[in-house]
């Protein structure tokens, strides 16, 4: 990404925090709780329900394990959650700021033989 295209997006992002009074701490703040939230998680089912395996256990671990399933089944690896899949794969086709001002510059493809 050139300057400034990354200069536009950052001065478009500043000029909606502004408008809706959301500070930087506020945005550091709600990343560390979802990270400390993501951390917790100790079981997980393949719906994508998750519990820290504190206090009484959430109803789909009672019916898992009232059908017979172990707990053991639905333990989340703690290299799983640290290995998180990285977005290598970006569609640019799909900006989101095509067709606005901030996509005003324009992409020159290299032909690659």
């Amino acid at each position: 990404m050139d300057e400034r295209k990354r200069d536009s997006i950052v001065a478009y992002l500043q000029r909606r925090m502004a408008e809706f009074d959301i500070t930087p701490e506020a945005i550091a703040a709600s990343i560390a709780e979802d990270q400390r939230r993501l951390n917790a998680v100790k079981y997980r089912d393949a719906a994508g329900n998750s519990w820290d395996g504190h206090g009484a256990a959430p109803q789909w671990v009672v019916k898992a394990t009232s059908a017979g399933q172990s707990l053991e089944h639905f333990v989340v690896e703690v290299s799983r959650q640290q290995d998180a899949p990285k977005r290598s794969n970006v569609d640019w086709n799909q900006d989101p700021f095509a067709g606005s001002r901030l996509a005003t510059s324009k992409v020159v493809h290299a032909d690659v033989r």
